[in-house]
């Protein structure tokens, strides 16, 4: 799996500037505007303004191991409106103290993650003593929560993701759509449940190949699966009910990015997901 590490990231620095994090301020969407950045990471912004982030992660990866294969989007510290930070799992490409620490240092927006999560900013990482966080910004939620965030109301639901301690799922309802995010999770009996429990207008799931990644310990390249496969990640739309799915998880690791152009003829026997949203770093998608 992908393990918690601590990123050194003093000479991380984006290529873009600040144009996201003022892309995201300056917009007023009729609906729900979703901004992709790569990996697993999103902005969502309300047409009241509230601005919600999940996973957002800048670091580099643990090279030779894993390497990024994108560009770093933004520089958290260009960011100066969030309202809420959500993580779905502690893993590092989720929860990463020097891509998420700044934005809850500069905002006071809180973290809402699973517990094994909240361990990794309090300790493994210890955010509070790299970055100006209050104890109460700091916020462990687990599967059947229900957070009120500003015009959002987010329940946390189950994730089927063995490679993590504690993962969780969420879906974000808002007036106008309700958006699902899965994390890292692949297929489970129990999202039958969960797709005739909501109506789910926008999905994301992660999505990769199988490939060789460095063995952590002996530096040998081992057969690696991190994420859903073609098969897995349409099984797990149609279970849910999804109406358009966003791939997401693809772009991101060598050895594990996959073509998401495929999913769509693997879809074509499913009532669902109807529709196939490709979204490249840096897009926006609106419910």
């Amino acid at each position: 799996m992908l393990d918690v590490y601590i990123d050194n990231m003093s000479t991380i620095k984006t290529d873009w500037g600040s144009w996201l994090p003022r892309d995201v301020e300056a917009a007023s969407p009729n609906t729900v505007a979703i901004w992709y950045l790569g990996c697993n990471g999103f902005f969502l912004k309300g047409n009241e303004g509230t601005t919600i982030a999940i996973d957002p992660y800048v670091g580099t990866g643990d090279p030779p191991r894993t390497v990024r294969m994108i560009p770093v989007p933004f520089d958290p510290g260009d960011i100066t409106t969030m309202d809420a930070v959500l993580a779905t799992h502690e893993h590092t490409d989720h929860t990463h103290g020097p891509s998420q620490g700044p934005i809850l240092e500069s905002t006071d927006a809180r973290f809402y993650a699973p517990d094994d999560s909240i361990d990794v900013a309090r300790e493994t990482e210890a955010w509070q003593d790299e970055y100006d966080i209050n104890e109460t910004q700091l916020q462990v939620i687990s599967e059947g929560d229900t957070i009120d965030i500003g015009e959002f109301t987010v329940h946390v639901e189950y994730a089927h993701d063995p490679d993590s301690t504690h993962p969780v799922s969420y879906v974000i309802e808002h007036d106008t759509g309700t958006f699902f995010h899965g994390g890292d999770t692949k297929p489970h009996e129990d999202f039958d449940a969960l797709g005739n429990a909501y109506d789910i207008d926008l999905g994301v799931l992660a999505f990769g190949s199988i490939g060789n990644i460095d063995d952590k310990d002996t530096g040998e390249p081992v057969r690696t699966k991190w994420y859903a496969t073609e098969n897995e990640i349409i099984r797990a739309a149609a279970a849910l009910n999804i109406d358009r799915l966003l791939p997401s998880h693809w772009d991101m690791w060598k050895g594990l990015t996959a073509d998401p152009t495929a999913l769509h003829a693997h879809a074509q026997s499913y009532t669902f997901p109807r529709v196939i949203e490709i979204a490249e770093i840096g897009d926006r998608i609106d419910i």
